[in-house]
């Protein structure tokens, strides 16, 4: 027997009148229904689960979204139903946004783009921290 999949409890959307946001990984736009149960995950880090953090940047990013997603799971989530990701980048550049923007479509599926906003930061809270993402996700009650 299979599992009924929920239906989502939120609409992502692109309004008339603003660019088109889908080659840089997100929407403008997420509008949540009543009752949503919230599901917010603080930053997370490439660290791995001992504390070790790769200094290649790729793989602190896909370390990164490994750990969200691990969140998301512990709160009853998952990577599609996140609404809005916010995440700093230390030395940001294109190379670096597509980095994240190909990572980003590993993790959640290439057709999830949540809202989001990318902040180019001078450092993060560990030393040689160079990634953080946290997300907001929506879910049915």
């Amino acid at each position: 027997m299979n599992a009924a999949i929920p239906q989502p409890v939120f609409a992502l959307s692109n309004p008339a009148g603003l660019y088109d946001p889908a080659p840089n990984g997100y929407s403008h736009l997420a509008r949540v229904e009543p009752g949503a149960r919230w599901i917010i995950v603080a930053g997370q880090g490439g660290e791995s689960a001992d504390g070790a953090l790769d200094p290649d940047f790729r793989r602190q990013v896909r370390q990164a979204m490994r750990n969200l997603l691990t969140a998301l799971e512990a709160g009853g989530a998952r990577g599609r139903d996140v609404v809005k990701l916010t995440v700093l980048i230390v030395d940001h550049s294109h190379e670096r946004l597509r980095v994240f923007g190909e990572e980003l479509a590993a993790a959640f599926g290439a057709d999830h783009r949540p809202t989001c906003t990318l902040i180019p930061v001078p450092r993060l809270a560990l030393d040689g921290m160079v990634f953080e993402i946290e997300a907001i996700a929506a879910v049915a009650p």
